[in-house]
Order: structure tokens, then C-alpha cells, then sequence
């Protein structure tokens, strides 16, 4: 699942190429549903047995479909508790998108639920919407691959980011969210936070000892017990056989319920070719950031025989993970699980999200320029203590939904107004990034976005299907407190 090599794929897929080329209607009947399972599994972590959740398909966790395949999967909670299931990047019709009574109910334990629906493609992924499930790892990559994957001379591998705890979910939560946990609070500056960039002034950021507008960021709710790559940390890191000289595209997920990475691939060239599933005018770099439900897709020359770790550092700390390429025969490194230095704060001016522009094969049509119909200003709001966030001063339940009607031009600005990042995702849609602080972009296309303290992000969609539609911060603890509000699309 996680090393997927194209000269292997070739041979094991022309079968289903060709059903891809055939009539829709004609491939949705000659192919039957995907089995997938919410299900538990026992993980090997530092030496103990940890029993987590997981969702597995027919090649282990995860899903991965061909070029033009339809999202047909029959789903089936193998739980003793209710579940659902969110298709993180997808736009699926809302009665299957995944929340829970919007409008459909949790899966019953036993009970199975079809799904059927164009699949987007890109680096996706599926997870509960259940926070306390998420945190326990029910989620997993979804794969959906393009033609032009399939003719590249390159191999594919997935990196799966998590943050873990051995303690059960609903303690953890519930010891952040009363404001005993032990909190990051690390000052930042000003200088720019991206991490090797190229084109940028990269001045030494340290953490600790400087503020930003004179007040210090919350950068992390919780110290987990470990952080994952696929499951393993680096006492036991994932070994991935690679080519010598060779090509690899790296699909990044952060599945993390708390926690934002840098991703380092060393000395390994390196260039990022999308974000969120969506193609990025490549951007070469040292150092690619990425907060919780977000998704980067890196391309890695390696540059001959050897082990290439490539390590995911927790931002603002010295915790990291990874996994290592390693062609035949190659000697693999042991890597510490901390480094020597803490990481800075990530993107916290943006200077990242500045740098992604849209390609424009795929720019074009989600966003073509239009006038705009309608604006939305969104207040971020929240602190440590009490442990509280909201949008626009209230919390779910209590929220007013964003108005819109199927087919208009909408505007959405972000402003957070806290001292601690929101990563943003909007159910349903796509959306590009199309101002940053006041300045104007035409930025990457995404379904959830970054917002750092005090900072204000536009975002360009057009309304879809009219339906109640999920809007909320993908930061678990956040929005198990309430930060999510609805986008409500008429007819």
C-alpha cells in the first residue's frame, strides 16, 4: 500500500485501465463495490501493543483507485460502536459525505452502507468524523490516480502522519479541553517561517525568547506518546525499497488530531507538485510544512545508491518521524526520534501558502474568474484557558450558517483572532486561496487551509449541491469543542 511502483502497477492494471476507458455506465456495472472496514488492529509501538482502529480494503488499510474508477465501495462497521466515515477530499452527494446526522446517522455496529460516486483524483484521505475515533486512528490514505501517474517513470510511496497516546482518546480529550494538559507555549518571531524554500530569506528562527505582536503562540495541545509514519515511529521506521537514481513521488497525509509537520527530505532534491490532491506550479524547497487534514505531494530525485531518510518533524518541537528509501543493499541508518534543535512554528506568516500557485490545467475550471455573488467574513476566536474556540463568538449548536445558493460565486475570508493555528476544511467543495493578509493571490486549490494567529485567508468557491455542508477546524480538540459551523447551500 504504501510503495506503489509503476513498472509493478503496469502489468497487474491494464485489465483495469482498459474497464476505465469503457462507458461509465458500463463500468459501473462491470465492477463490483470495494469492500472496506472500520475495524480494530493491533499496532507494535516502542515495544507495546497498542489496539487501534483502522479502516482496511482489499490490499490493507487504505484505498487506492485507477484512473476514471468510481467511488464504489460497500463500507461495513466491524466496531462494537457506531462509526461514519468522511472521504476527505472528495465531493461526493451530501447523503454520502460522512457526518454524522447530516443527514444520515452513525453505522450501526455490523451494519454495512454503500457508496457510489465520481472519485476526484489526487492524495486524499478517509477518516471518522467522530474526534475521539480519529484520534484512534480510524482513518487511512485514499489513492485516486491520475492517467498521467500511471505514465511517469516513477514510484509512488504514501507517508501517513499521525500523533499518538497510549491513554484512551476520550481521556486525552477530555484533559486538554479542561486545560490540565501540558502546553507548548512557545514565543515566535516575525521572520519568515518556511524552511528552505527556495527564493526566500530563511533567517534563524529560534523558539522561545521572542513574541509576535508581543503575545506568545500556543503551538501544540498535548504531548502524545508517539508520532507515526505508517504506523511505525523511527525505532522501527518503514523501509521503503527504492531504485537507484530513481523517481519517487512522496504523498504526504496528515492524519495528526493535534499536531502540524514539516517534512524534510535531507539532502534528497526535492519539489512540491500539489497540495490537497491538486497540482501546484512545482515549488523546489529544503523543508514543505503541512497542518492537520492537509496533503502534500513531494517529488524526490534521489541522487544515487544509499538510505534517504525522510523525516516529519512535530513543529515547534524536537519530536519528528519518517520513514527511509533505501535502494539494494544500502546500509540504513538508526534516526533518534529528537532531534538536536526544535522545529519553528509553521507557515505562521504565510510565506508558504504565497509560494503555491495553481496550475493552471486545474485552476481554471473550479474558480474561473467571475464576479463574485457573496462574502463571508469568519471570526476564529478561542483560548487555553478556558479551553474553548469558536466562529463568529459561538460554538456548534449555537452557530449561524454561512448562506449561500448553489452556483454562486462565494468568498470566504478567515480571520483568526486567537493565538493558535486553524487549519480549515470545508466539506464538499474545493476552493482556492486567493488572498493572504490583505494581499492578493492566485493561490493553490485545496479543501482545507491554514490560518495562523492574527492572520486573515480568502478563500474562492463556487456553491455546489444545495445541502448542509461541514465547515470546521480540523484541529480534533478544537473541534470537539465546538469550532465547526455549517455551509448551507440553497437551490
Amino acid at each position: 500500500m504504501n510503495s506503489l511502483s509503476r513498472r509493478g502497477f503496469l502489468a497487474a492494471t491494464a485489465a483495469a485501465i482498459g474497464a476505465a476507458q469503457m462507458p461509465r455506465t458500463a463500468f459501473a456495472q462491470a465492477v463490483a463495490p470495494i469492500g472496506l472496514s472500520a475495524t480494530t488492529r493491533t499496532l507494535d509501538i516502542e515495544g507495546r501493543a497498542a489496539t487501534v482502529f483502522g479502516l482496511s480494503g482489499p490490499g490493507g488499510q487504505g484505498l487506492v483507485l485507477d484512473p476514471g474508477q468510481r467511488f464504489r465501495v460497500d463500507l461495513t462497521n466491524d466496531l462494537d460502536i457506531g462509526t461514519i466515515i468522511h472521504w476527505h477530499g472528495q465531493i461526493p452527494p451530501n447523503l454520502q459525505d460522512g457526518v454524522p446526522d447530516m443527514p444520515m446517522p452513525l453505522l450501526a455496529p455490523g451494519e454495512t452502507r454503500s457508496y457510489d460516486f465520481e472519485a476526484r483524483p489526487g492524495t486524499h484521505w478517509m477518516h471518522s468524523h467522530v474526534p475521539v475515533q480519529e484520534m484512534t486512528l480510524l482513518a487511512a490514505p485514499l489513492i485516486v490516480r491520475r492517467p498521467e501517474d500511471l505514465a511517469a517513470d516513477r514510484q509512488e510511496v504514501v507517508m501517513f502522519l499521525h500523533d499518538f497516546s497510549f491513554r484512551p482518546a476520550d481521556q486525552v480529550l477530555a484533559e486538554i479541553t479542561a486545560g490540565m494538559a501540558d502546553h507548548d507555549m512557545s514565543a515566535m518571531g516575525a521572520e519568515s517561517s518556511v524552511g528552505g524554500m527556495a527564493g526566500m530569506n530563511h533567517g534563524g528562527m529560534q523558539m522561545g525568547g521572542m513574541a509576535m505582536n508581543g503575545m506568545a503562540m500556543d503551538l501544540n495541545d498535548f504531548d502524545f506518546d508517539a508520532y507515526l509514519a505508517n504506523d511505525r515511529t523511527l525505532s522501527d521506521p518503514e523501509v521503503v525499497p527504492v531504485e537507484r537514481g530513481g523517481r519517487v513521488l512522496l504523498r504526504v497525509i496528515n492524519a495528526a488530531a493535534a499536531t502540524s509537520f514539516w517534512i524534510d527530505p535531507g539532502e534528497v532534491p526535492a519539489r512540491l507538485v500539489a497540495t490537497d490532491g491538486h497540482a501546484v506550479e512545482p515549488v523546489a524547497g529544503r523543508r514543505f510544512g503541512l497542518a492537520m487534514g492537509q496533503r502534500l505531494d513531494i517529488e524526490l530525485d534521489l541522487p544515487g545508491s544509499g538510505a534517504f531518510p525522510v523525516l516529519a518533524l512535530r513543529e515547534g518541537a524536537r519530536e519528528r518521524t519518517g520513514l527511509v528509501l533505501a535502494t539494494p543493499g544500502a546500509a540504513v541508518p538508526r534516526i533518534t526520534a529528537l532531534s538536536d534543535e526544535e522545529t519553528r512554528a509553521f507557515d505562521t506568516d504565510l510565506a508558504q501558502e504565497v509560494l503555491l500557485k495553481g496550475a493552471t490545467a486545474t485552476a481554471i475550471a473550479p474558480v474561473a474568474p467571475r464576479p463574485v455573488d457573496r462574502t463571508h467574513m469568519m471570526m476564529l476566536q478561542g483560548g487555553m484557558m478556558p479551553y474553548g474556540w469558536t466562529i463568529d463568538g459561538r460554538s456548534w449548536g449555537n452557530h449561524t450558517p454561512l448562506q449561500a445558493k448553489s452556483g454562486e460565486r462565494v468568498e470566504i475570508t478567515f480571520h483568526n483572532m486567537s493565538m493558535m493555528g486553524h487549519p480549515m476544511h470545508l466539506h464538499g467543495h474545493v476552493f482556492q486561496v486567493v488572498n493572504v493578509n490583505g494581499r492578493a493571490i492566485i493561490g493553490a486549490l485545496r479543501d482545507t487551509v491554514y490560518v495562523p494567529p492574527m492572520a486573515m485567508v480568502t478563500v474562492a468557491l463556487d456553491a455546489g449541491e444545495a445541502a448542509r455542508w461541514m465547515l470546521h477546524c480540523h484541529h480534533m480538540p478544537h473541534l470537539s469543542t465546538g469550532m465547526m459551523t455549517e455551509f448551507a447551500v440553497s437551490a
